[in-house]
């Protein structure tokens, strides 16, 4: 590699780590004071107090992070066009394809970042931050899961009023058994606890009706031990599992919620697609980034950094217009989450055409 490549490619990865230590800060800050009056008023411990800012960290670096690369390669080109460097490299021989390769490099170097964040980091990152909200900062009407009712496969449906995500339990919990159509039996439970050393649930109150030809035989005991079919994640709100999941986990459970025929299954894939869409956004927006802010302007840094917050905030608009229509309507997930990518792809590829000429 020239000296060249590690110039631009020490700037490259420099700016951006310096920018995450900028904004991060100021998002935590941001975020705390916001938060503050119901962690003190909670009376929440100091150490998941640290616990849930570091999982924020986590969460919040790999929402913004192509929109910090985006930001931090303008900022970097730009004033390498105003010293007159980039003027200097390609008045030197070499072409522009030539000098966008240590970009494209610090670009697989920062797409391999976000894809250990995404498919491990960030999922337990968003399990810790998403369990402190529910206990610490939200209602008791966000806390628990409310009506949850599921044919977890051909024979069985389960309901429970509640569900507490963070200690396991649900409350007024029902399962109902089918063979060919009819009732065989019925299990009900005030309410149903699930043990996580040894998969297994706890139900207190425990009564079950198995239905006869002639008659009905009761169980009714006060505690009951036992193992389901289903798994904790059927109890778990909707909007809030899919993120939590690491990549081979969420696979799995799309799979199995498509055989039941779940209707949040576009929001499940959404977070599947998003998890690969965002690495590819890192090269376009790097693209976009060079081809912007390599041409010495009248108006210095400043238009090239306004140009692109411009474009920073058009693609954030259109990633959380096409994810709320994959969420909520028929919209295809796979259409969503890379239409963006497609049309900013389009428009790297018109600006970087320019910026050769």
């Amino acid at each position: 590699m020239k000296i060249l490549d590690w110039y631009i490619l020490k700037r490259y990865l420099m700016t951006f780590a310096v920018m995450l230590l900028l904004f991060i800060p100021i998002g935590i800050t941001v975020h705390l004071a916001e938060k503050i009056g119901k962690i003190l008023e909670n009376n929440v411990p100091f150490g998941e107090v640290m616990q849930y800012l570091l999982d924020f960290t986590i969460y919040f670096a790999h929402l913004l992070f192509p929109l910090f690369l985006f930001l931090s390669v303008i900022w970097f080109t730009s004033k390498l066009a105003n010293n007159t460097e980039v003027v200097a490299f390609l008045s030197s021989g070499v072409s522009f394809t030539r000098f966008l390769r240590p970009y494209l490099i610090g670009g697989v170097i920062v797409a391999l970042i976000s894809i250990v964040l995404g498919l491990y980091l960030a999922p337990n990152a968003s399990k810790g931050f998403n369990n402190f909200k529910y206990k610490y900062l939200s209602g008791k009407k966000e806390i628990n899961n409310t009506n949850v009712l599921k044919q977890i496969n051909d024979n069985d449906i389960i309901y429970v009023t509640s569900f507490d995500t963070k200690n396991k339990t649900g409350v007024n919990f029902t399962l109902e058994h089918f063979e060919t159509g009819k009732m065989t039996y019925k299990i009900s439970a005030s309410n149903i606890r699930y043990i996580e050393e040894d998969s297994t649930y706890i139900l207190r109150n425990y009564f079950k009706r198995s239905i006869g030809d002639n008659d009905d035989e009761l169980d009714i005991v006060r505690r009951k031990d036992t193992v389901f079919s289903f798994d904790l994640e059927d109890l778990t709100p909707e909007s809030y599992i899919a993120e939590t999941l690491r990549y081979d986990e969420l696979v799995r459970f799309i799979d199995r919620e498509e055989k039941r025929g779940s209707k949040y299954i576009g929001r499940y894939k959404l977070a599947k697609y998003q998890k690969w869409s965002l690495p590819v956004s890192v090269f376009i927006l790097t693209i976009i980034a060079v081809a912007v802010s390599s041409r010495k302007r009248r108006g210095g840094m400043g238009v090239n950094l306004a140009f692109g917050i411009c474009i920073a905030m058009i693609f954030v608009f259109f990633d959380k217009i096409f994810g709320t229509l994959a969420s909520q309507s028929n919209f295809s997930p796979l259409l969503a989450v890379w239409f963006p990518n497609i049309i900013f792809g389009i428009l790297a590829f018109f600006l970087l055409r320019n910026a050769k000429r």
